[in-house]
């Protein structure tokens, strides 16, 4: 049984910056990366990275957001900074098995059709 555990999150101003963890258990992925889901919009992919180290990023965050992993401890970080009030969301970690039809990159977008975590919250103001 594939398992998700996210860590980080919280509430900081405009300009600040947040970390958050996910770590993996039980599972064969393709990918793994964040998608995010801001009140009264749909979810979206935020970032993922592939088992060789490639990223991909949502165009909303280049620049300001760094995702990387540490393969050892199957753990996935997503560094977030110059935040915005609009990153403003629930964020999830979220995987692509292996042996899945949906692609990794394409600024993560498919990570929604993913298996994912609780999900941590993420509240930037003004």
């Amino acid at each position: 049984q594939v398992q998700l555990q996210e860590s980080g999150g919280g509430s900081v101003q405009s300009g600040g910056s947040l970390r958050l963890s996910c770590t993996a258990s039980g599972y064969s992925s393709k990918c793994m990366g964040w998608f995010r889901q801001a009140p009264d919009k749909e979810r979206a992919g935020v970032a993922s990275i592939d088992n060789s180290g490639f990223t991909s990023y949502d165009n909303s965050v280049k620049g300001r957001f760094t995702i990387s992993q540490d393969s050892a401890r199957n753990t996935v970080f997503l560094e977030m900074t110059s935040l915005k009030p609009e990153d403003t969301g629930i964020y999830y970690c979220a995987m692509l098995p292996a042996g899945s039809l949906y692609t990794c990159g394409n600024g993560a977008r498919n990570l929604v059709f993913g298996v994912k975590g609780r999900g941590t919250q993420v509240t930037v103001s003004s």
